[in-house]
C-alpha cells in the first residue's frame, strides 16, 4: 500500500512522461558515439586488409601521377584553381583526365575503391551499432547503452512499457544505422568520387532539418529513429517502466482502486 505523497509521485511519473533531459542525452550520445567510432574504424581496417583495398588505391595514385608527369599538370586541383589556370595548362589537364579515364586500368581501380568504400563503410559502422547499440541494450535492459547507463536514462515505448527486441531492432537498425548514418555516408562517399551532384548536399540538409524540426516539435523531444520504433528517451530514477501491458493494466488497477478508497463517500 503506497502513501498519499508515495501514490502522487508513482501518478506523476506515469502520467507525466518523465524525459531525459536534453543534457544527458547529448552527453550519452557523445559517450556512445565515440565508443561506436572506434568498433567502426577498427572493423573498417581489417575488411580494408581483407579486400585489397590499399592496392586498388595505389593503381589509382600511380596512374594519376603517371598522367600528370606525362603532361605536366597536376590533376589533383580543384575546380577553382582550375578556373585560374591559362588556356594551355586547362587544355593539357584535359589532355590527362581523357587519358586517365581512357586507362581501363586505373578506370576499373576506381570504381572498385568506390564499391569496397561503400561495402567496408556499411559492414564496419553496421557491426558498431549491433555492438554498441543493439547488442549491449538487450544485456544491460532498458535499451540502455553505456553512456546511458551511465547518465541515468533509459529507452522505453510511448506506452511506458519496456522496449521489446523488435522495438529496439527498428529504433537501431532502421533509424539509427539506415536512415541517419548511411543515407549520409553513403552522400558523402558519392560526392568524394564526384558520383552525385547537388542533389547530395541538398538531402544531407534536408535530412539535418528534419531531424532538428522533430526533436523540436514532438511532444517527446523525439529523433527520427525514435518515431520509427514509437520509443522515447527517459530519465531512469523518476520513470516507471513496465515489463508487459498485464503488469501496466494492474498497475492502472491498484491505482485506481487506492485512488477510490481514499475518496470520501
Amino acid at each position: 500500500m503506497y502513501t498519499h505523497a508515495g501514490y502522487e509521485r508513482i501518478e506523476r511519473a506515469m502520467y507525466d512522461l518523465q524525459k531525459a533531459s536534453m543534457f544527458k542525452r547529448i552527453s550519452a550520445y557523445l559517450f556512445d558515439g565515440i565508443l561506436l567510432s572506434i568498433v567502426a574504424v577498427l572493423c573498417m581496417l581489417a575488411l580494408s586488409a581483407v579486400l585489397g583495398y590499399d592496392g586498388y588505391s595505389e593503381t589509382v595514385d600511380a596512374a594519376y601521377d603517371k598522367y600528370a608527369e606525362m603532361y605536366g599538370v597536376d590533376l589533383r586541383i580543384s575546380t577553382s584553381e582550375y578556373e585560374k589556370l591559362d588556356q594551355e595548362a586547362k587544355e593539357n589537364t584535359q589532355k590527362a583526365l581523357n587519358a586517365l579515364n581512357a586507362d581501363q586500368e586505373s578506370r576499373r581501380a576506381l570504381n572498385m575503391m568506390m564499391q569496397l568504400s561503400l561495402l567496408i563503410a556499411s559492414f564496419g559502422i553496421l557491426t558498431g551499432f549491433v555492438i554498441m547499440e543493439f547488442a549491449i541494450p538487450m544485456i544491460l535492459k532498458n535499451g540502455q547503452t553505456l553512456g546511458k547507463k551511465i547518465f541515468g536514462i533509459a529507452v522505453m515505448h510511448t506506452s511506458f512499457i519496456k522496449i521489446s527486441g523488435p522495438m529496439l531492432f527498428a529504433r537501431t537498425i532502421l533509424g539509427k544505422f539506415a536512415i541517419e548514418t548511411m543515407v549520409p555516408v553513403y552522400i558523402l562517399i558519392m560526392m568524394f568520387f564526384g558520383a552525385i551532384g547537388v542533389v547530395g548536399p541538398a538531402i544531407l540538409i534536408l535530412i539535418a532539418v528534419l531531424q532538428i524540426a522533430v526533436l523540436i516539435f514532438t511532444n517527446t523531444n523525439s529523433a527520427i529513429h525514435d518515431l520509427l520504433s514509437k520509443t522515447v528517451t527517459v530519465d531512469l530514477m523518476s520513470q516507471k517502466i513496465f515489463e508487459n501491458e498485464d503488469e501496466l493494466l494492474k498497475w492502472k488497477e491498484q491505482m485506481h482502486a487506492e485512488k477510490a478508497a481514499r475518496q470520501p463517500y
